[in-house]
């Protein structure tokens, strides 16, 4: 489809046969189903009119499986102006009509068309163009890029109207369309990589034919190194660099603002010679100077398969498990990865994955190798991620994959784009959960003495309860560590009174959590076990009734003597 995975959202269980049938065509794509009346859908969300219009301005192409009336009102409040748009279509819940809604530069039409043929139903195509001439001219495939859209509406319209057309420059996809042809026609549809001046009786389609080598460059040099070359900017598929250069963050803002992509090959000579070796059926190679090159192809190139990317590393927290508390970077950094590493418990959280996508499951404490692991991978130009629970920062990945980086010499692990992605720590979803006791100045420690000496611990827990912190304790007991948790009691009741409010959170954001507010008096080690996050108030931390049952607990902000006004 060249777009992200589209998204098949429904509302019912009786829509789940036809979005399983759709993903069948489409296996990257991700069943959305509304929680509490969708059983075995993907992902589950909360809100229909919220999560639609995420996906629209997400550039996500949307499959909804409702009334097209819906759809419309959903996403009417967006639709400020016609022009780029994902792909929006309406599916009847048994596969009996798909209509296109929006996105008819996104190929809208050849979507509904595949989906209608998926499910043994009917696209209702009400572009006049499409059904006329059966393509979008406005829209050619990949490959192609299209001059001018304003003025490709008017000769559109012109077609439209009764003229006929003669076809310049080799346009294979055309030969199935039903135009109107004839060599003495005043419209032309020309296609071809030199630069041109549109004209009103010319559609210009540019073959992505062009890939420009550097070792440094602006866009701006690019341009003029295109323009003096007289090749169409719209031809440039792809910029090439060393792969020595991975790093650049100047090459980077350059293919940025030329919006291609950016990719890399060794560099054993010149950079002609680099950009001579990357281009297959070369028809020509230009040297602009020591640092540029162009290459033009006889034919258009897929950038997949011109050198490689720069690989990537997304160190992610997925939040306490939650879908709807998993951040939206962190979403859309799993949809576009290659590889997933993490313990096994962990990455079945952040699924489901598609057949394409490679789950790497270690046992917990393989940190270290599953980080050097993720390097060696994302070396290789892939995109890889590595799970955490709750943050990656707290107690968890993002550490260790750094060590293994400051560790390393390698200078392909040095050049790879590291990136930590923040998710919802267990101790702040807990909290949320009970009100805010975390509100004012606390200390967050781990109870686990596999990695630090128990006497640090201690030291930091007498210390930490001195100072009148709130306290939120991770790793608070386990079969192996049975007496730690009643000994850090001990340590932090020589500091605070019995009526101190203790809060249990067990398994907060997923199925089957639990919460429960009691006192540091009332508070035994069997009470807890390695799925509960306490946490421990301060001396200011108060605790009042809910309304519908339970407490709410906070600390406030104030300390000491409550602020007047």
């Amino acid at each position: 489809m060249g777009r992200s995975a589209p998204a098949i959202v429904i509302l019912g269980n009786g829509s789940l046969a036809t979005a399983r049938k759709i993903q069948q065509r489409y296996p990257e794509a991700v069943i959305h189903g509304l929680a509490g009346r969708v059983d075995g859908a993907d992902r589950e969300y909360q809100e229909f009119g919220a999560t639609l219009r995420e996906l629209y301005q997400q550039d996500t192409p949307i499959i909804a499986l409702c009334a097209a009336g819906i759809v419309i009102r959903t996403l009417a409040p967006l639709l400020l102006e016609k022009g780029a748009e994902p792909p929006v279509l309406a599916v009847a819940e048994n596969g009996s009509a798909v209509v296109p809604l929006l996105g008819g530069l996104g190929g809208v039409n050849a979507l509904a068309r595949e989906i209608a043929a998926a499910l043994d139903g009917a696209a209702a195509i009400t572009t006049s163009g499409e059904l006329r001439f059966g393509t979008c001219l406005l829209n050619p495939p990949s490959g192609y890029a299209l001059g001018d859209l304003e003025l490709g509406k008017r000769f559109v319209s012109d077609l439209l109207a009764g003229e006929s057309v003669r076809i310049e420059g080799p346009a294979p996809w055309l030969a199935e369309a039903q135009l109107p042809e004839d060599q003495q026609a005043r419209l032309a549809i020309h296609v071809g990589h030199a630069e041109r001046q549109p004209s009103a009786n010319e559609l210009l389609i540019y073959p992505r034919n062009v890939v420009v080598a550097l070792t440094s460059g602006t866009a701006e040099a690019i341009r003029t190194a295109l323009h003096e070359a007289n090749i169409a900017l719209q031809s440039l598929a792809c910029l090439l660099a060393d792969e020595r250069d991975m790093a650049s963050s100047a090459l980077r803002e350059t293919a940025l603002e030329m919006g291609v992509p950016l990719r890399f090959n060794a560099r054993s000579g010149t950079v002609l010679e680099l950009a001579r070796g990357a281009v297959p059926s070369l028809l020509t190679a230009i040297a602009i100077n020591d640092s540029m090159a162009i290459a033009v192809a006889a034919e258009p190139l897929d950038p997949l398969l011109i050198g490689r990317p720069r690989g990537r590393l997304a160190v992610i927290g997925l939040g306490p498990g939650a879908a709807e508390l998993m951040v939206p970077a962190v979403k859309a950094e799993l949809a576009r990865a290659n590889d997933v590493l993490g313990y096994e418990t962990y990455v079945r959280m952040a699924g489901p994955f598609r057949a394409d996508q490679v789950m790497h499951c270690t046992d917990n404490r393989e940190e270290m190798q599953r980080a050097r692991h993720a390097f060696e991978l994302a070396a290789q130009g892939r995109s890889v991620v590595v799970v955490s629970s709750g943050d990656p920062g707290v107690f968890a990945m993002a550490a260790a994959v750094l060590e293994a980086l400051h560790e390393s010499s390698d200078a392909h692990w040095h050049n790879v784009d590291l990136q930590i992605l923040p998710g919802v720590s267990a101790s702040l979803a807990t909290a949320a959960q009970a009100g805010a006791p975390l509100g004012h100045d606390f200390c967050v420690m781990s109870l686990s003495d596999n990695l630090k000496p128990w006497a640090i611990i201690e030291k930091r827990l007498d210390l930490a309860s001195q100072a009148d912190l709130a306290l939120a304790f991770y790793n608070p007991i386990s079969r192996s560590r049975p007496w730690q948790l009643g000994r850090a009691l001990e340590i932090v009741a020589q500091h605070r009174t019995a009526e101190t409010p203790v809060v249990l959170g067990r398994d907060i954001g997923r199925p089957g959590q639990t919460l429960r507010v009691t006192t540091l008096g009332q508070l035994t080690p069997d009470q807890v076990d390695m799925r509960t996050m306490v946490l421990i108030g301060s001396s200011t931390t108060c605790v009042f009734p809910r309304a519908g049952g339970g407490e709410w607990v906070y600390t406030p902000r104030w300390y000491g003597e409550k602020p007047v006004g």
